[in-house]
């Protein structure tokens, strides 16, 4: 039965962490980590090993650089500056908190195209740089999906093989 409690609670984690992508306030990799750990703790300590763990550092390293990496990525590819780069990854975070889920698309987008236009840019300059800002979120939250499903698969492996 204990088991039983264990396997909704870890599947409640994983679900949650889904939802952080979408309300950064929300630490998905820590619910990803705490689910892990509650099997590993209350279910079977022998069955994740080294191996799996010094993968799951690995994509937890990934997972927290995908964001800061496309938002930066993106902003420059549209012509933004680094303090449009710097403002947006800020952006982002001051988002999740105003008007969230939306200020998280929302808040960058605005926060770029005021750095740039105080940065002397022209209005078209400046938008194209917002732009980029709100395909680096997209592709940040896309790649955070991503390797969350990698780290439950291959938990999910890890127990069944």
């Amino acid at each position: 039965m204990v088991d039983i409690i264990i396997w909704i609670i870890i599947v409640a984690l994983f679900i949650l962490s889904f939802i952080g992508v979408i309300y950064p306030i929300i630490p998905s990799v820590l619910l990803i980590w705490i689910g892990f750990l509650l099997y590993q703790f209350g279910i079977n300590e022998d069955e994740l090993g080294f191996i799996f763990w010094t993968i799951m550092v690995v994509f937890t390293v990934i997972l927290f650089a995908a964001d800061i990496i496309a938002n930066s990525f993106f902003v420059k590819k549209f012509g933004g500056s680094k303090w449009g780069e710097r403002g947006a990854a800020i952006a982002v975070i001051v988002g999740s908190f105003i008007i969230p889920p939306f200020g998280i698309i929302i808040i960058p987008f605005i926060a770029v195209l005021v750095i740039e236009m105080v940065q002397k840019r022209t209005i078209h300059e400046a938008f194209k740089a917002s732009i980029g800002s709100l395909l680096g979120f997209l592709s940040g939250t896309f790649a955070k999906v991503f390797i969350q499903i990698v780290m439950i698969i291959l938990f999910i492996f890890s127990i069944i093989f």
